[in-house]
């Protein structure tokens, strides 16, 4: 009798417990400082639950543990409190490939072991960097970016004015993985984050447009990049690198179509024997090389025209200099102006009227010094990255090859 009565309180407590650990969400987002235009989240929950369920239904991974290296601290012992939402942000007026967050730490002193065990170097004022990655320990707290600039401006921000800019996670994600936000004063754009078994979604909207045969049509294609956009596109991307080009430059339709190929590369260098005779040496190297084709129209052809000259990226030899790949040459046609490089040149793709971006998984990855080892092997499990955008719907897809594993697994 006395059995059946704890049974009930400890279903209870047990339905509490899984409650607190699973679904129980701290939607105060008090790390996103005033000035950040972009925001990521991560709902780390329901990241959790899903790599757990994947785990489960594929079994060959579950003693991977005891392979690993023993010497390096894992993240769950690395002294962090892990967050419900991981917040990831970019700053106003910073370099695109600048992006910070905020974490809190339940033990400075596990954490500094976790470091020295992922051989972080520390550079002083306890700031630490391994490869691109930068860490800044504040007293119970830590900043981690792509870069060390905006440190001192994040600390005073968000370390001396707690709460003062805080708020919900029901701003900016809806039940998504993930979502990535775009904050213009008291407008945000929010896109949802969804990891499926192969690939990776962002959109805006639970229904996109079809883009099955157009992805289709460019997978069957020898080709690295191939894009194709409209003005109001232009002006998107064109804010990330430059925000008075689409304006200034009155570039109106842009289609591009790149290729790589893989080259012997001569180095010529000399030695001098014993009488001191000099002596050629030739020493050869595999490198990639594009051959690309851009097409780029303008309303006002006479004022592009004007704009690259007073950019200086066309010079005596009618090069086009913006694009560091040489040679090419840059011709002027009906309304716009090609672009293409002169060294075994490649036909112009047929437009598509539509607003997207294909990049193959190709050689170039491999070839990138700037990727570790381990971010080159997460790269290869990428196939492609596709962008699609049809009025004011938008769709990226991140699609990886076929394998055993789902995705998350394999990251």
């Amino acid at each position: 009798m006395k059995r059946k009565k704890l049974i009930v309180p400890l279903i209870l407590l047990l339905a509490a417990a899984f409650y607190f650990v699973f679904l129980y969400k701290n939607k105060t987002l008090k790390f996103v400082p005033e000035n950040a235009d972009v925001v990521v989240l991560i709902d780390v929950k329901k990241l959790t639950g899903q790599y757990i369920s994947s785990l489960i239904s594929h079994p060959s991974k579950w003693s991977e543990s005891k392979t690993k290296d023993k010497k390096k601290i894992s993240l769950k012992n690395s002294g962090i409190r892990i967050p419900d939402f991981l917040q990831i942000f970019h700053l106003k007026d910073t370099k695109f490939s600048e992006w910070y967050s905020v974490v809190e730490l339940k033990d400075p002193q596990k954490f500094s072991a976790f470091l020295k065990s992922n051989q972080f170097i520390s550079k002083g004022k306890n700031v630490f960097q391994k490869d691109q990655i930068f860490i800044k320990i504040e007293g119970e707290n830590c900043i981690l970016g792509t870069s060390a600039l905006a440190f001192d401006q994040l600390n005073q921000q968000l370390l001396q004015s707690p709460g003062k800019n805080t708020f919900s996670a029901d701003r900016l994600i809806n039940n998504s993985l993930g979502s990535i936000s775009f904050i213009s004063g008291q407008k945000t754009r929010n896109f949802s984050i969804e990891l499926k078994d192969d690939r990776l979604e962002i959109k805006n909207t639970p229904q996109t447009a079809n883009y099955t045969q157009l992805i289709s049509n460019a997978g069957k294609e020898n080709h690295f990049f191939e894009a194709e956009l409209d003005a109001a596109n232009i002006k998107n991307y064109a804010h990330f690198f430059d925000k008075s080009f689409a304006d200034s430059s009155q570039v109106s339709h842009f289609k591009a179509t790149i290729e790589l190929e893989q080259v012997n590369d001569t180095i010529i260098s000399y030695e001098y024997d014993d009488n001191f005779n000099e002596i050629e040496k030739k020493t050869y190297q595999k490198i990639v090389q594009p051959r690309y084709i851009i097409n780029l129209k303008s309303q006002t052809p006479e004022k592009t025209w004007t704009y690259f000259q007073h950019k200086k990226w066309i010079n005596a030899q009618d090069q086009f200099t913006a694009i560091p790949f040489q040679p090419n040459r840059i011709d002027r046609n009906n309304g716009g102006f090609i672009v293409k490089s002169t060294t075994n040149p490649i036909a112009r793709s047929i437009n598509q009227e539509q607003n997207y971006i294909f990049i193959k998984n190709d050689l170039l990855f491999s070839y990138l010094s700037i990727f570790t080892p381990e971010e080159k092997r997460i790269l290869s499990e990428i196939d492609y990255i596709f962008y699609g955008n049809s009025g004011d719907n938008y769709l990226v897809k991140i699609q990886a090859r076929k394998g055993i594993l789902p995705l998350i697994l394999r990251w």
